[in-house]
């Protein structure tokens, strides 16, 4: 049975030490303090044993890795899973030095127990514990995602009903009358403050980009002035918030930058459309694309029943190479031939009040002038420290890439980095040891950019770099240009929304 699995110092000082039955501290303190007293060090041994106990070690620098089983257990098994104890801690600790393990300790101790259990060794090698510590849930991921839509389509339902709200009072303006009432209330029992509380936990003042035009001037209540300064649609969530609503929010970074763009108000007609893309890339460091991958979607929404039998007209100017695939209830021929989405049924109708996706794309790639945004980065070593450069550069300068942010991981326990030069804003993340170079736009304008600074450390150090950003212009040249109805070919008025978001970005 392995009763403790410990790193110590060369004195027998415990820096990490998990027991696997139950021991006091002050009894595992002095196993680890009588260990150097015992053993021998003319003789090449890996074990010495008392009358009680056995110690397994290993030396590892200044360190011992040390376990302490009973007597009559399996040495073989034993040296077997000190060697698996060995291989864990580099994986969570840079250098084998006393104050690194103290600070990856909780990590090593999550890892020594997925190696013993109750005293006895798992089936398990490195890459399985590695899996197990992450603790990565695919449940997770879909309950975010689910999570984000609900909210995604709730502000949309809010803006929808602070236009109407607005719509009716310049109406009621114009013709200088009473508001109409809202919410349960009778017109004639809403008066001009009630409208206003109502306008009010709606409305919220932003800045206006342009100088406001003067008001018009307004009918006889008072209250119908509001919103006539350029106010926006309030961000639902945060309404909720202040008024003492709980609501979950997701931490993940990509989903944070996909609500910035998401949030802006967007004048959603009866037919809307959202041409979302996501792309996942992996880069070497010394150049070359390992594997680019873009999926791209158009997703149908239709909230008037008299817009549901329409054909969207598509324009591909994509030159890449793009695989196109249509919805199964959609005319394929019809797209072929006249780039026209309809359904293989004209008298059937699309779903109203639902998102519908009529096509998506797919391009897999390693052609490396296909990659949107090149990072390179450049450490080189100077004495104890190291001197990294590392530079961007758009290639796809039709693009415009918003809230990038370039992630350089730092080595631990060596200070802040020295900054050089920068373009942009950085952040410097101690408890993760990461540096954030964060970028609000990256166009034609702004199409390169670079980064120096110095911090101790080796050039392998510095990898991955990941990449983070949103757009609201789609890599694909794909859009909608028009939309008519079926029967009589009308055109229709239609609204889109475009995001480009990043799934993985990774230089290794």
């Amino acid at each position: 049975v392995l009763l403790a699995a410990a790193v110590c110092t060369k004195a027998g000082k415990a820096i990490v030490s998990r027991q696997f039955v139950e021991m006091t501290r002050t009894r595992i303190e002095g196993l680890l303090a009588a260990f150097p007293k015992l053993m021998n060090t003319g003789k090449q041994h890996t074990f010495v044993e008392t009358e009680s106990v056995r110690y397994v070690y290993q030396p590892m620098e200044k360190l011992y890795m040390v376990l302490i089983t009973t007597k009559n257990s399996n040495i073989l098994e034993d040296l077997e899973t000190l060697r698996l104890f060995s291989r864990v801690i580099p994986e969570y600790c840079r250098a084998l030095e006393e104050n690194e393990i103290s600070e990856h300790c909780f990590d090593l101790i999550f890892a020594f127990d997925e190696i013993v259990a109750l005293g006895y060794r798992e089936n398990v090698n490195l890459a399985q514990i590695r899996t197990f510590t992450e603790m990565d849930s695919h449940e997770e991921k879909v309950f975010r995602a689910v999570r984000e839509t609900q909210e995604r389509e709730a502000k949309a339902e809010m803006r929808r009903k602070a236009k109407e709200l607005q719509q009716a009072r310049r109406d009621a303006e114009r013709h200088g009358k009473k508001a109409p009432g809202f919410g349960g209330f009778g017109s004639s029992a809403v008066t001009g403050g009630v409208t206003a509380m109502i306008t009010e936990t709606i409305i919220e003042t932003e800045k206006p980009k342009v100088a406001p035009a003067p008001a018009r001037p307004s009918g006889p209540s008072k209250a119908l002035k509001l919103g006539a300064k350029g106010k926006e649609v309030d961000n639902f969530v945060d309404k909720l918030k202040s008024e003492g609503e709980n609501i979950m929010t997701s931490v993940g970074k990509r989903s944070a930058e996909a609500a910035k763009v998401l949030t802006s108000p967007i004048n959603m007609e009866s037919v809307h459309m959202k041409i979302e893309e996501k792309i996942s890339l992996t880069c070497g460091r010394d150049g070359g694309l390992q594997n680019m991958e873009l999926h791209g979607m158009i997703m149908l929404h239709i909230s008037d029943e008299k817009f549901a039998r329409i054909r969207l007209h598509v324009e591909n100017e994509d030159k890449r190479g793009v695989q196109l695939q249509t919805h199964p209830n959609v005319d394929k021929k019809l797209f072929t031939t006249e780039s026209q989405i309809g359904l293989k049924n004209p008298e059937k109708s699309f779903p109203i009040n639902s998102d519908v996706g009529v096509l998506k794309w797919r391009l897999q790639t390693t052609e490396e002038s296909f990659i949107p945004l090149t990072i390179n980065c450049w450490p080189s070593e100077s004495g104890n420290s190291c001197d990294v450069n590392i530079e961007y550069e758009l290639q796809e300068e039709s693009l415009e890439l918003n809230d990038v942010i370039i992630t350089i991981p730092l080595p631990s326990g060596v200070g802040a980095p020295v900054i050089g030069e920068i373009d942009g804003e950085y952040r410097h993340d101690s408890r993760r040891n990461l540096l954030e170079w964060c970028l609000p736009v990256i166009d034609a304008k702004n199409k390169s950019g670079s980064l120096e600074f110095s911090i101790a450390g080796q050039p392998n150090d510095f990898f991955p770099v990941q990449v983070s950003f949103v757009s609201k212009k789609n890599y694909c040249n794909i859009q909608v240009t028009k939309v008519t109805q079926v029967d009589g070919n009308s055109p229709v008025r239609f609204s889109t929304e475009t995001t480009f978001l990043v799934d993985k970005y990774e230089i290794l």
